[in-house]
This record gives C-alpha cells, sequence and structure tokens, in this order.
C-alpha cells in the first residue's frame, strides 16, 4: 500500500467553520435545507442510503455505496480497510441495534455544504429517542464522505460537537476495539 492509499490519504478534513459558520469564530452544525447544494442522481442515491442507515432501516443494497476498502469514522468508533466485510456489517448491525437502545431514531433534515466528485459533505440532524426515557434527542453533526473513482465511499466521517477527532492515544485504542469488536455482540446478518 503506498502512501496515497492510506486511509489517512483520503481522510476528509472539512474545515467545518468555512462550511458551517454564521460568524468567524462560530460553526453551526444544525441543517437549513433550504440552503442545500442540489445534487446530482448518484451522489443523492449515496445520501440517501447514508440517511436510511442513520435512521436504521439500511438495506444490504444501501450498504453497496462503500466502496471494498473503506473506513467508517465517528467519535465511537473507527472501523478501517483490515475487514471490508465486518466494516459494512458493523454499519449496518450499528443500525439494527440501534433499536435495542433507542425506541425510534429518524433522520429530521439535511443540508448538502460541498460536493464534488470526489467529496459531499452535510450537515445532519438526526433526532434520537431513547429506550424507557422517550423523550426527543436532535443531534447535529457534520458528514463527510471522501468518494472513489466509482463514486463509491471510501471514508465516512462523522463529525460532532463541532469538532474533529484525533486517531491518537486512549482514544484510538477506544475507538479500535470498538470497531473491531462490535460485530461480536451486534451478530450481522451472514449474508455480508
Amino acid at each position: 500500500m503506498t502512501e496515497t492509499d492510506t486511509p489517512q490519504a483520503y481522510e476528509p478534513r472539512p474545515d467545518a467553520q468555512k462550511l458551517t459558520g454564521n460568524k468567524a469564530d462560530e460553526v453551526d452544525y444544525e441543517p437549513h435545507p433550504e440552503r442545500s447544494i442540489i445534487l446530482s442522481p448518484e451522489q443523492q442515491k449515496i445520501v440517501d442510503s447514508i440517511t436510511r442507515l442513520y435512521s436504521a432501516q439500511p438495506s444490504e443494497e444501501d450498504m453497496q455505496v462503500y466502496a471494498e476498502k473503506a473506513v467508517y469514522d465517528d467519535p465511537f468508533s473507527y472501523c478501517d480497510t483490515k475487514d471490508i466485510l465486518k466494516h459494512k456489517s458493523t454499519r449496518l448491525t450499528r443500525s439494527t441495534r440501534l433499536p435495542k437502545i433507542m425506541a425510534s431514531s429518524r433522520t429530521r433534515k439535511i443540508e448538502v455544504v460541498s460536493a464534488t466528485p470526489q467529496e459531499i459533505i452535510f450537515k445532519l440532524q438526526q433526532e434520537y429517542v431513547p429506550r424507557g426515557i422517550h423523550v426527543e434527542k436532535p443531534v447535529n453533526s457534520l458528514v463527510s464522505l471522501s468518494l472513489d473513482e466509482q463514486g463509491k465511499i471510501k471514508y465516512h466521517k462523522d463529525m460532532w460537537n463541532r469538532k474533529d477527532y484525533s486517531h491518537e492515544g486512549l482514544g484510538k485504542i477506544f475507538k479500535n476495539l470498538n470497531g473491531d469488536h462490535l460485530t461480536k455482540i451486534t451478530q450481522p446478518p451472514p449474508s455480508l
């Protein structure tokens, strides 16, 4: 693997303030759909698949938007190319295990803030309702999708709390363990 093939080489590093800020020192992760950039039909299909994933309603077809070698990166997990079946099934099982923790999860709104043939960046507002509590909790994030030459996702990054997350120290260990071992708990469908 050459240096340009490593996940770090194509990890999205969006300038959150530039893409979402209202003032020089602020970022606004709340989506404003009326400001959204219009996507090509191919890119819209990718975003639709991702929002179904976040809403715990993905199909195996939705998982096909990911490249064979892809990375999923959020504050709690990092799944890299060492086992793509685990990587794809982790996404699917994260959404299938979600109903065990949440009474519901639904995408309330999105705003595409940047789109090129190599990358799609959008603000996402996901509403979670925890089981037993039944209080709606909207969560805003900035989702960055780095695309390969075939238009498939090679890096899926989900940034919360207005900051990027590093891949160093104790946080890296926790994220890798979660990404590597989550499928042992969630038991993905054998078809993946």
